[in-house]
């Protein structure tokens, strides 16, 4: 399903093309590893201490639905940055849009590890805390395109699989570093501590990003594929106009080079406008690769955040103790998502991605069968067996996406895809677990919701697979 070259431009050689291939790739990990952590603290802060901090009123519930409101609108800030990060990172290079992503998302969470709470200035702190969970929101979406197609694009011939999971693992790195450093924190402070300034340590370390940020910007280079679209826009613009200088000759010539050059306008301005492009010949795509991604980001979620929250309110389980689960099954993946990858690379990536789609469904009920017992081990045990399935289907997601869209509408459409299914699955999954455990009291409504969006996720991936099949 490539759609097109890979190769390095032909006047490097060749062990500067391995060189810029390990900078941009390391450069994408490191860029995904590090905004993922800041935002999955926040994940993390709303199950633990948020709630409590900056929306007191009502019941424990109700200050959690609202904590985990606020982590959903951070999702629905997402899209807004793959449609700005997109559209100026197809027409302005992947690297700057990345640096400027991660430069917002440094200054939001620090700013949140540094905002007053409730108490001190009132109804000013859920404003505010709402306001830079936006900021962050739009980062992440702006993002992971720029990282996925630095990493994508750079790729050798056969090995873009591969080179896609580099920036997936900064998943499992982001949760496995804010798991740690929420340990951490909790482990050197007492509980009264930790609500009061503790919780606050781990969005601090956000301004790392911003020292990542100018390493990006000095030190990685534009990537290759979008350079050759660069150039060849231009000779094509080049073109057009030497075809319009050659129609002047006399008045009709004239008139007829002028509807020549105002056509050739018309086009230049669909092509530099890669959202006109994906709205007019390309939403269907971009509905479906978010079709097929949401059950993912929702089981994800589910896991990390809303699986915290129940487990630690409903069943009265150690807050450490899970964390400590949470991080473990989040290593597993470090192994899983480029061994998924790297498969896709020979037997096809849809057939992979089904594979975790479909094993996702069979496990819901089984998984929250096995949380319900209250048995760290049997919580182990389901969240791994999720996690594997969810790594099957992360690990080749990044070069689908990629390969479903030409270079240069690729960062709008890939984002788009990415971020819708971060709103319909990611941003809303935990606050749609918990709103559906007080509706129903029990845990295999949310199981047959992961069902519901399976079932979506496989009806997706067969459009998917018959359009590939039949180009």
């Amino acid at each position: 399903m490539d759609t097109a070259p890979s190769a390095l431009p032909s006047t490097s050689t060749p062990a500067q093309d391995a060189r810029n291939r390990r900078k941009g790739a390391t450069a994408a990990a490191l860029a995904s590893a590090v905004e993922w952590y800041d935002y999955f603290v926040f994940g993390i802060a709303a199950a633990l201490v948020l709630g409590d901090l900056y929306f007191p009123a009502g019941s424990p519930s109700a200050g959690v639905l609202a904590s985990f409101a606020t982590f959903a609108v951070g999702f629905l800030a997402r899209p807004f940055g793959g449609v700005i990060a997109g559209h100026l990172g197809d027409k302005r290079g992947r690297k700057p849009m990345l640096v400027l992503a991660l430069t917002l998302m440094g200054v939001a969470t620090t700013g949140i590890g540094l905002l007053p709470t409730y108490e001190t200035i009132g109804m000013a702190a859920p404003v505010l805390l709402v306001t830079l969970r936006v900021m962050q929101g739009i980062a992440v979406g702006a993002q992971w395109g720029g990282a996925m197609l630095l990493a994508t694009e750079y790729a050798p011939e056969g090995k873009r699989g591969i080179y896609g999971s580099f920036v997936q693992l900064g998943v499992p790195i982001g949760v496995v570093t804010a798991n740690s450093v929420f340990l951490l924190a909790g482990a050197f402070t007492s509980e009264s501590a930790f609500a009061a300034w503790g919780w606050r340590l781990p969005f601090l370390v956000g301004l790392l990003v911003l020292v990542l940020a100018w390493y990006i910007h000095k030190h990685v280079e534009e990537t290759p594929e979008f350079r050759a679209a660069e150039r060849a826009l231009a000779e094509k613009e080049k073109e057009e106009k030497g075809q319009a200088t050659e129609q002047g000759a006399d008045k009709e010539a004239g008139k007829e080079a002028g509807k020549g050059v105002g056509k050739g306008k018309g086009g230049d301005r669909a092509r530099n406008s890669p959202l006109r492009t994906i709205l007019r010949g390309h939403l269907g795509t971009v509905f479906l690769a978010g079709g097929s991604f949401a059950v993912n980001t929702a089981t994800f979620y589910i896991l990390i955040t809303g699986v915290l929250d129940y487990t630690t309110r409903e069943l009265d389980m150690n807050r450490g103790a899970v964390l400590t689960v949470s991080l473990c099954v989040s290593l597993t993946q470090l192994v899983l998502i480029p061994a998924s990858a790297a498969l896709s690379d020979r037997i096809g990536r849809i057939r992979i991605y089904g594979l975790g789609a479909a094993g996702i469904a069979l496990w819901a009920v089984p998984m929250f069968l096995l949380i319900d017992t209250g048995s760290l081990l049997w919580l182990a045990v389901g969240t791994f067996v999720a996690s594997c399935f969810l790594s099957i289907m992360y690990g080749p997601q990044a070069a689908l996406f990629a390969e479903l869209f030409t270079p240069e509408m690729r960062y709008t459409g890939a984002s788009l895809g990415y971020q819708i299914a971060a709103v319909l699955g990611g941003g809303l999954a935990p606050f749609v677990m918990v709103l559906l455990l007080e509706t129903t009291g029990t845990s295999m409504s949310v199981a047959a919701y992961i069902i519901g969006l399976a079932v979506i996720a496989l009806g997706s991936i067969k459009v998917l697979a018959d359009r590939a099949r039949s180009r």
